[in-house]
């Protein structure tokens, strides 16, 4: 449950692209893009900053 198969993408393109047209397309696609990288680089940070703090945590432990 919750995965996309291909008709389920074909679906979604379909009603973009009668919704929006094809010269907005590709601005959306590209826009989603970039959020999408933004927001994995913002996820990839909180996780190096708990980890981070997880081993301060532990330093101060054996201390």
């Amino acid at each position: 449950m919750g995965q996309i198969g291909i008709p389920g993408l074909i679906l979604i393109l379909i009603v973009a692209l009668v919704i929006f047209g094809p010269s907005k397309l590709p601005e959306i696609g590209k826009a989603v893009g970039s959020s999408l990288k933004e927001f994995k680089r913002a996820a990839s940070g909180v996780m190096s900053d708990d980890s981070d703090e997880k081993k301060n945590i532990e330093t101060k432990d054996k201390n």
